[in-house]
């Protein structure tokens, strides 16, 4: 019965992934039969070694256009967050020392980590999606070749997450105020780190890949005191190589960062993020990720017909001309979709959709990538739930023409045990600069007006909803934009679902 349950996984892996017969019946040839199906008619059983041998494609297949095509769809769906991945490695471990690239992001050499001292600057093009409640860091790491020491200071009652994430996006370990974490050095390791714990390190946290990397979570107050109290906390988050390890805690001022001089802005990146998976070039770096990202237990299947498929298109210019014309047309038809808010997620309630297996996926490659292309880096659900539209309540695209109000009843915001808040971003999901320099409103905000009753409302619109209300208000661009609400370290109703985002309703 064990060997017939793992050919129903597979069964239902693969058909869950929409693949079609060919994958479907790759995955079935693979898998090892039950003891009854390997005996012949005539009762006679064939040899243990024979049944439980996988079946490999053989090497030198003539793979037609069309069979090429349906594999090629769905390794660059699968394979789509990981080539990003080794993009940004590649261009941020560029930098020769920590600093900010251009003045703005955070960046870092290889096996170290680069700090803000202050919010992400709305400039910034590097992801989607940035926060404006907590100050960030950013740095990459190749974890089997170079363990890696974080530094975690005392942070008192401030809440902060070290979120670690591997060459799938996954996040790996559990650092930061909802794990209880001590102040002290924490080594980061690959899997295939052959190294003993040293004296004075709390604890050594695996990395089920090599690429890895890491951003910090501050949370501040939009205030001249907490940004002048952080400071002393912030110049302590150090991460740097083993090698340099001496038992000591290290600073930086990080509000004394340098400048770094970095590539100009990629041509398109004011249209929105930086471009980090060029369609053409997929297939050229696909081949790194299938040799450096080892398959999940499931996933034998999938990788066994993604090497045949490489294997033939390193032989066959033809095939391989099908693979980028593939996946230039995945791009568009598959990846595209997913930035609008409705195609990503699941519903949660007055037109809003949630985040589902962000950062902890799995098999769900349907989250995998739809966040790598939208907002990649989350948080875990129970580190941060993200709720997020681009419609009104009554199924209008949001657009700065028009005013809105977002209403949370009294002792209705959302239920956290950190912080929250709303973020409005323009159509790219980036920050719409404004003259208010504001972006988000939420826990952070002291200035927040409350109505009479206890309930809270937040205006949404290009132009000021008045002088007396301007405190509330989120400044949005001319044209579409888009709400986002953020719960880090949400309690029980955040967790099931129980509790809805506020309809978003036009003012009149």
């Amino acid at each position: 019965m064990a060997e017939r349950d793992k050919v129903d996984t597979t069964r239902r892996l693969l058909t869950v992934l929409g693949a079609t017969s060919p994958l479907t019946l790759a995955s079935l040839s693979a898998a090892p039969l039950p003891a009854a199906a390997a005996e012949s008619k005539g009762g006679a059983r064939e040899p243990a070694t024979a049944a439980n041998k996988e079946v490999q494609p053989p090497a030198g297949l003539p793979m037609h256009a069309g069979y090429a095509q349906v594999i090629a769809r769905m390794a660059y769906v699968w394979g789509w967050p990981m080539v990003n991945m080794l993009n940004r490695f590649a261009r941020i471990t560029q930098a020769p020392h920590p600093g900010l690239l251009n003045g703005v992001l955070p960046a870092a050499p290889r096996g170290q980590v680069g700090m803000l001292h202050d919010y992400i600057d709305p400039a910034e093009t590097f992801v989607t999606c940035p926060n404006q409640d907590v100050v960030y860091g950013l740095g990459f790491f190749q974890l089997d070749e170079e363990p890696v020491v974080a530094q975690v200071p005392n942070f008192g009652d401030r809440f902060w997450v070290y979120a670690l994430y591997d060459a799938r996006t996954n996040q790996f370990g559990q650092i930061g105020k909802p794990y209880r974490t001590k102040p002290g050095f924490y080594l980061l390791a690959g899997p295939n780190w052959k190294g003993s714990k040293p004296a004075n390190v709390t604890a050594i946290i695996r990395c089920p890949t090599s690429l890895a990397n890491a951003i910090p979570r501050v949370f501040m107050n939009d205030t001249a005191e907490d940004r002048k109290a952080i400071q002393p906390v912030i110049n302590q988050i150090v991460f740097y190589p083993l090698k340099q390890f001496d038992g000591r805690m290290k600073t930086i001022d990080w509000a004394k960062a340098p400048e770094i001089p970095g590539p100009k802005a990629d041509a398109g990146a004011s249209d929105g993020e930086t471009k980090w998976v060029i369609p053409e070039k997929f297939f050229d770096q696909f081949g790194q990720v299938l040799d450096t990202v080892p398959p999940l237990p499931g996933e034998e299947a999938l990788y066994a017909q993604f090497r045949s498929l490489m294997e033939v298109a390193n032989r066959d210019a033809e095939i391989k001309k099908v693979l980028v014309s593939t996946a230039v047309e995945t791009e568009r038809d598959a990846i595209g979709p997913f930035f609008e808010w409705r195609r990503n997620g699941l519903p949660a309630g007055n037109g809003w959709n949630r985040s589902t297996n962000n950062a902890q996926t799995g098999f769900d490659y349907f989250d995998r990538t739809g966040t790598a292309k939208s907002n990649m880096f989350d948080n875990r659900p129970t580190e941060t739930q993200y709720f997020y539209t681009d419609f009104d309540a009554a199924g209008v695209a949001l657009s700065g023409a028009s005013n809105y109000e977002i209403v949370f009843p009294a002792g209705q915001q959302p239920p956290v045990n950190g912080f929250w808040s709303l973020t409005l971003y323009n159509d790219k999901h980036l920050f719409h600069p404004n003259n208010l320099k504001r972006y988000s409103l939420g826990t952070k905000n002291t200035t927040l007006k409350r109505n009479a009753d206890g309930s809270l409302t937040i205006y949404a619109g290009a132009t000021s909803p008045g002088a007396e209300r301007e405190s509330n208000w989120l400044p949005a661009p001319a044209g579409a934009f888009s709400l986002y609400i953020r719960a880090y370290w949400g309690k029980q109703p955040i967790l099931d679902g129980s509790w809805k985002p506020p309809a978003i309703r036009k003012m009149a």
